[in-house]
């Protein structure tokens, strides 16, 4: 499931993308400005911005000159949402770094369509309904996982979580960032849940010989590890 971060101060057309966005699919979290933007990018980054070019104390266009600049933040798709529909316009917001424009009124089947356009190209781990890492399947539609040739039972939660390990591999997820992600930003889950649910999840993944894909970073969280290979010993 994709992350969005919608960045928009109107509340009602922030309220119709939560809703249309979340029947598509995607994980939708909501900031009203540019400063509550940055910190929940900061905190947790989405997969993908939505970016309102009229913001309240901070461009939009700023906001995106500012999330180009970090390391950490450069690659993040952003599809700038906005009333100017002047060619020079659209040329600065691409300029700045945006990766498409979408002009105010549009149809929700086009930006859709458009953010799933930029995940396949930015983000296939993501947009696809099957993401792989090394001899790891997943399949999204069907809800079923293998590894090499053999099929792997995993729960609900144990699917979601692989789920989002697999979205990007390499990145050191912490156990608030995936409390967050596969429980829910308004449910409770203890922090110590994650570590119960990664172990059912590495008892499903792992037989004897098969090195374990999931890193564990002391006082930091949980990774897919990069540098895995298949049938290595543990």
């Amino acid at each position: 499931m994709a992350k969005v971060l919608v960045v928009e101060d109107e509340a009602p057309l922030a309220e119709l993308l939560n809703y249309n966005l979340g029947k598509e699919g995607f994980d939708v979290i909501l900031a009203d400005d540019g400063d509550d933007a940055l910190v929940m990018v900061e905190e947790d980054a989405p997969d993908i911005v939505l970016l309102d070019w009229m913001l309240p104390n901070v461009s939009g266009v700023e906001i995106c000159r500012q999330l180009r600049a970090r390391n950490q933040t450069r690659d993040i798709p952003i599809i700038m949402l906005t009333a100017r529909g002047e060619e020079e316009d659209r040329i600065r917001g691409l300029q700045t770094g945006a990766d498409d424009y979408l002009t105010k009124p549009f149809s929700m089947s086009e930006l859709v369509a458009r953010m799933r356009a930029v995940l396949r190209r930015t983000r296939p781990g993501v947009a696809s309904d099957v993401a792989t890492f090394a001899d790891i399947t997943l399949d999204r539609e069907t809800c079923r996982v293998k590894r090499g040739k053999r099929d792997v039972h995993l729960g609900p939660t144990e699917f979601r979580l692989l789920d989002v390990l697999m979205q990007r591999p390499g990145r050191v997820f912490s156990r608030e960032q995936l409390l967050d992600r596969v429980w829910g930003q308004d449910v409770y889950v203890e922090i110590r849940t994650v570590d119960v649910h990664v172990g059912r999840l590495r008892k499903a993944l792992n037989r004897r010989g098969e090195k374990d894909p999931v890193r564990t970073v002391r006082s930091a969280g949980y990774a897919l590890d990069e540098t895995y290979e298949p049938g290595a010993r543990a």
